[in-house]
């Protein structure tokens, strides 16, 4: 019996923007399957509950035409490398935009690699047209009552237009 390769792509996802849907694509591109993770702490607040983040996921992912039944979706709050190895992936997908992503994420690699060797974490560069899009400016657009339906699917638009 084959071995199904899974990816572990983890992160806040509040919201998702369509530069995270962009990595999810390449991601399905590569793996067989990819276990979304997303990251809840009771310290940090988030706009949407993991709940309302999932939901807009599925909804994002029903909307995109990419397979779903090859996507799981789950929550954590503890290191991404003990959930990717609880999702039994092989392993951690990680979107980079920019070299200031590139410089964070090498060092969220080395410190994964130094905890979890046979893990190993493959970048994944954003598209041209993805890469200056940010959660954190798309809640701040949205707040102050702009448009992001260009940096985000049209259910989390939709989503951030009623949050506020």
């Amino acid at each position: 019996m084959t071995q199904l390769r899974t990816a572990f792509y983890s992160g806040s996802f509040d919201p998702i923007t369509n530069g995270h849907m962009d990595v999810l694509r390449s991601a399905l591109i590569a793996f067989d399957r990819v276990v979304v993770g997303i990251g809840v702490h009771a310290a940090k607040k988030g706009l949407f509950a993991f709940d309302e983040r999932k939901a807009l996921i599925e909804e994002c992912l029903a909307e995109s035409g990419l397979e779903s039944s090859r996507v799981s979706i789950v929550s954590f709050d503890k290191l991404a490398v003990d959930a990717a190895q609880q999702a039994e992936a092989q392993v951690i997908v990680r979107g980079l935009r920019d070299t200031d992503d590139f410089a964070f994420e090498m060092q969220m690699a080395g410190m994964n690699s130094a905890m979890r060797p046979e893990l190993p974490t493959i970048f994944m560069p954003a598209s041209a047209a993805t890469r200056p899009i940010s959660a954190t400016l798309v809640k701040q657009i949205a707040a102050m009552g702009g448009d992001v339906s260009p940096f985000v699917p049209a259910p989390v638009a939709k989503a951030l237009a009623s949050a506020q």
